[in-house]
C-alpha cells in the first residue's frame, strides 16, 4: 500500500515489508518515509486543522457516522487484514474490526456534544452583571503514534476523537502493522473527510516518531506503547499536551470464596487473548493460600486446551506473537523463572513465533516475570496469605493500568477498589476488559491522561474562558 500525506497517496523507493507473523510470508509493503515526508505531512495538517476547525460539528458527525457504517460493511475484510498483519486469530481480528466501528460511531456522537459551562461570576466580589462561560476549541494538529497489538481499534481511539473535536491528525502506525491504519484512511476519505485532515505516514520511530513529536506545530501527542518509548517522547516533545497509554503487568487477585470456574475462564480470556500481547493482560495471578492449589489444578486443563498456531486456522485459539524475537524473549523469561524456582504447570515450549500458553506457579515478586511487562502468553501465579498481602503484592509494581479481583466479600472488594493503585479496577473479572466508551488510562508508569472518545476529546481540545462585561 501507499502512505497518505499532505492530501495524496504517495510511494517511495525504500519499502517496509509487512509479514505474516506465523510463517513470515509477505502480506504487503509500505513506503519507508523520510524526514521530508514528515515535514510534508505536518504542513498539510496545519492547513487541514483550519478546515476542520471551521467545519460545523454536525458535518464532522456525519463524516464519522458514514465511516462507521462503511467499517461495518467491511468488517470481515478489515478483520482478516488485522489477523494477517498482527497474528491474532481471525475471530479476534473480526471482533477488533467491530469494536473499531463502534469507536468511530461513538466519536461521531461526541462531535455533537462539545460543550462548555456557564460560570457563576456573580458569586465573586465585584462581579455583579458579569456573564462568564467556557468554550472548547480544537488543539490544532494532533500526532498519533500507535502500537501493533490493536492496529485498527487503537488507531480509531485517536483518529475518531481528534476529528470529532475539529483537529487534523497525523498517524504514525507501528511498522509491523500499518495496513489497518491505511485502510481506515481510505474509508474516512470515502466518507467525505477533507484530505488534508489526516495523514498516515509509515516509517521508523526514529525517523518519523521523533520528528513528529519534536515539531512545534504539533500541539497534542497521543501515544500508546511501552513506558520506555513514552518517556523518550515526553523528553523530546517540549511544551505540548500529551496522552500516554503505557505498559503494565496487571494483577488478578483470587480470594478463597471465588467461583473457580469463573476465575479459570477469566484467566484464559484475559491472560492469553492475542497471545498475551495486550497491555492489560492478566500477567500476575495472586491467589490466597486456601484456594492456591485448587486453582492450579483447575487452570492446567483449561490452558492446555488452548490450541496455538496459524492464526487463520479453523481450530486455532491463539496465534503467534508478532515477531519471533518477541517469542524468544518470552521463552527466555519463562526459562529464567523456572531456573529461579518457579514451577512449570503447563506450556513453556516455543515453535517459531508461537509460544505455548504457559502457567507458572510459585512465582516470587522479585522475578522478572513479576517485575516487568511480559507482553506474551504466560501467567505467573503467586501465593498470598490474605487480602492485605494480596493488595500489597498487586501494588508492588511501577505499573498501574488495570487490576482484577474475584471475591463475594463486599468488604474485600471495596478495600481492593480503594487501595489498589490502578487506573482500571475489575471486580469478579480479569484485568483485560474495556468498553470503548469508558474512561481508560493508567496510574504510575502506566501513563497519563484518559482515552475513550468523550475523554480523549477533552484531551484534544483546549478551554477558553469568556467574560462579558455589561455596561
Amino acid at each position: 500500500m501507499k502512505m497518505f500525506i499532505n492530501g495524496e497517496w504517495v510511494d517511495r523507493d525504500q519499502k517496509i515489508e509487512v509479514l505474516n507473523p506465523f510463517d513470515g510470508s509477505l502480506v504487503d509493503t509500505v513506503p519507508k518515509a523520510t524526514a521530508e515526508d514528515v515535514e510534508a505531512a505536518i504542513a498539510g495538517a496545519v492547513r487541514g486543522a483550519e478546515i476542520m476547525r471551521n467545519m460545523p460539528a454536525y458535518e464532522r458527525f456525519t463524516i464519522l457516522r458514514r465511516a462507521a457504517d462503511l467499517m461495518v460493511e467491511r468488517q470481515a475484510y478489515l478483520g482478516r487484514t488485522i489477523s494477517l498483519e498482527e497474528g491474532k486469530i481471525l475471530s479476534e481480528g473480526v471482533f477488533e474490526a467491530s469494536r473499531s466501528a463502534i469507536t468511530i460511531e461513538t466519536s461521531a456522537e461526541e462531535a455533537k456534544r462539545l460543550t462548555g459551562e456557564v460560570l457563576p461570576l456573580d458569586g465573586a466580589p465585584g462581579a455583579v452583571g458579569k456573564l462568564g462561560f467556557t468554550l472548547r476549541v480544537p488543539c490544532g494538529v494532533v500526532a498519533a503514534i500507535t502500537p501493533f497489538n490493536f492496529p485498527l481499534n487503537l488507531v480509531c481511539h485517536k483518529v475518531g476523537p481528534a476529528l470529532a473535536a475539529g483537529n487534523a491528525i497525523v498517524v504514525k502506525p507501528a511498522s509491523d502493522t500499518p495496513l489497518s491504519a491505511l485502510k481506515l484512511v481510505e474509508i474516512l476519505l470515502e466518507a467525505g473527510l477533507p484530505p488534508l485532515a489526516i495523514s498516515c505516514i509509515t516509517g521508523s520511530g526514529g525517523t518519523v516518531g521523533d520528528a513528529l513529536c519534536r515539531d512545534e506545530r504539533v500541539r497534542k501527542i497521543s501515544f500508546t506503547g511501552s513506558a520506555d518509548v513514552g518517556r523518550r517522547i515526553c523528553q523530546v516533545a517540549g511544551l505540548k499536551r500529551v496522552t500516554m497509554e503505557l505498559g503494565s503487568n496487571s494483577p488478578l487477585i483470587v480470594m478463597p470464596d471465588a467461583d473457580l470456574a469463573k476465575v479459570v475462564e477469566a484467566t484464559a480470556a484475559s491472560g492469553f487473548a492475542n497471545a498475551g500481547q495486550v497491555c492489560i493482560s492478566a500477567q500476575r495471578v495472586i491467589a490466597v493460600d486456601k484456594i492456591y492449589e485448587d486453582l492450579l489444578d483447575a487452570l492446567r486443563p483449561r490452558i492446555e486446551a488452548i490450541a496455538a498456531g496459524d492464526q487463520l486456522g479453523a481450530g486455532t485459539k491463539m496465534g503467534p506473537m508478532v515477531r519471533e524475537s518477541d517469542a524468544e524473549r518470552v521463552s527466555q523469561t519463562i526459562d529464567e523463572a523456572v531456573s529461579q524456582g518457579a514451577r512449570l504447570i503447563c506450556g513453556g515450549s516455543r515453535s517459531g513465533a508461537v509460544v505455548a500458553p504457559t502457567i507458572l506457579a510459585d512465582v516470587r515478586p522479585d522475578m522478572r516475570i513479576s517485575r516487568e511487562e511480559l507482553f506474551g502468553p504466560a501467567v505467573g501465579v503467586t501465593r498470598a496469605s490474605n487480602i492485605d498481602e494480596a493488595i500489597a503484592l498487586a501494588n508492588d509494581s511501577r505499573f498501574g493500568l488495570s487490576a482484577g479481583i474475584f471475591t463475594q466479600d463486599i468488604d474485600a472488594a471495596v478495600k481492593f477498589a480503594r487501595q489498589v493503585d490502578s487506573g482500571n479496577i475489575h471486580i469478579n473479572w480479569g484485568p483485560m476488559w474495556r468498553a470503548d466508551m469508558m474512561p481508560y488510562g493508567g496510574l504510575k508508569e502506566s501513563g497519563m491522561g484518559k482515552e475513550g472518545p468523550k475523554y480523549a476529546i477533552e484531551e484534544m481540545t483546549e478551554m477558553k474562558t469568556v467574560v462579558i462585561h455589561s455596561a
